[in-house]
């Protein structure tokens, strides 16, 4: 009997928009690793790949909750000893007007509900250049074009909120801040957080405040402020999680604390509630970890900030003595982000260093940046003998190209 041949299945238009470039690229040093090289990696901020392990009470907490029977599906927006334990944060740390905390599938599914429920095809949220690439490949899902604007390295790469006023327009949702940032670095002031502030007052604007690396600060000089405690007239949802600061990443677990005037975030927030319904819970034994992760010791932030502050310090210590290489340093989290002087793109740059040298780092436009200018997002997680040795490496490569 003959039979009809099957057409193509044809993935949806938007889909051409979706770019990550941190794992896109290292489906290109898994080629170059199966010729036998030896990859030092610089490219994925995953403590857990290097010299940082989870506080051990957090895994007990997870074991006991295995073994308490506590397997099941959660509560929609996560267990109550973890809201409980979020909240009281939050009020510890001066956040008021706390309207809704939930608990997601790490802090990437967080974002994803709340900026889903937010945006209609057509809508678009201010987002920072050089920016983290989740949010550009959700706005290219929902059928949102790109609205970024400036990060300012001119400034210590803060964000420039001149530029952002310039870009909010009539179907502008939100503004995103990423504080402390990915992939520059930077912690922004209070005077900029205030003027962000005022902006999203003056247009009936959200704020969407990533701080995921809040508590990773290892320069003496800054200190990370968060956006919600300085207003609580502006509606203000706050990323954050266990994957970076507790070092699990793995576990998925991230929540939103959602800040503001009631009447204002009401029906949003119904909106979220519904999404977070619809997918039943986040992974329920790991929940048992956000409180003893939140409420117990922080010895192990010590140590962590000290092996970022002298890391920090050898990037540092590499860009000043590199020719063509560029870097406003970093303050937090664990990401630097030089800029180069070369004749070509930054993804030429990146392949090929990769494949000459075996260091895998991501190239900035892959980030978005401003047009005419190339950079690299440097992870400086690892130990200070692979950085030394991935730096030479570089600048070994550097001098042979461009001599």
């Amino acid at each position: 009997m003959a039979t009809q041949e099957m057409s193509k299945v044809v993935a949806a238009s938007r889909m051409a928009n979706v770019r990550y470039a941190i794992r896109d690229l290292a489906v290109v040093a898994d080629e170059v690793a199966s010729e036998g090289h030896k990859i030092l990696y610089l490219n994925i901020g995953d403590p857990c790949k290097y010299d940082f392990a989870p506080p051990p009470h957090m895994i007990e907490a997870v074991l006991k909750a295995m073994r308490d029977g506590h397997n099941g599906y959660a509560d929609s927006l996560g267990i109550k000893p973890a809201i409980e334990a979020i909240h009281g944060e939050a009020e510890r740390n001066g956040f008021r007007e706390v309207q809704s905390i939930f608990v997601g599938i790490g802090s990437g599914e967080v974002i994803d509900t709340c900026l889903t429920a937010l945006l209609d095809p057509g809508d678009n949220v201010l987002t920072p250049s050089p920016e983290y690439p989740l949010y550009g490949a959700i706005m290219a899902k929902l059928d949102c074009p790109a609205n970024a604007y400036d990060l300012d390295e001119d400034n210590g790469w803060q964000p420039d909120v001149a530029d952002i006023e310039r870009k909010i327009n009539s179907r502008t949702k939100a503004i995103l801040l990423i504080n402390p940032n990915n992939p520059t670095g930077a912690v922004y002031s209070k005077r900029t957080l205030e003027k962000v502030l005022e902006l999203a007052r003056q247009h009936g604007l959200i704020v969407f405040a990533d701080e995921i690396y809040d508590k990773l600060i290892f320069d003496p000089s800054a200190r990370h402020i968060s956006i919600a405690t300085l207003a609580q007239d502006v509606p203000v949802v706050t990323f954050n999680g266990l994957s970076k600061a507790y070092l699990v990443p793995g576990w998925r677990i991230g929540w939103a604390v959602a800040t503001g005037p009631r009447d204002v975030l009401h029906p949003y927030m119904g909106a979220v509630h519904r999404l977070l319904r619809a997918r039943l819970s986040a992974p329920h034994p790991f929940q048992h970890a956000i409180q003893p992760a939140l409420e117990g010791p922080q010895d192990h932030l010590v140590e962590v900030c000290g092996k970022l502050r002298r890391r920090a310090e050898i990037t540092v210590e590499w860009a000043k003595r590199t020719p063509r290489v560029k870097l406003v340093a970093p303050k937090g989290a664990f990401y630097a982000h030089p800029s180069l002087d070369i004749p070509e793109d930054d993804l030429a740059f990146v392949t090929d260093l990769l494949k000459q040298k075996h260091v895998l780092v991501v190239h900035g436009s892959g980030f978005g940046e401003k047009p005419g200018t190339r950079h690299i997002r440097i992870v400086f997680l690892p130990q200070e003998p692979v950085l030394s040795a991935a730096y030479e490496a570089m600048a070994e490569f550097m001098r042979e190209r461009y001599s």
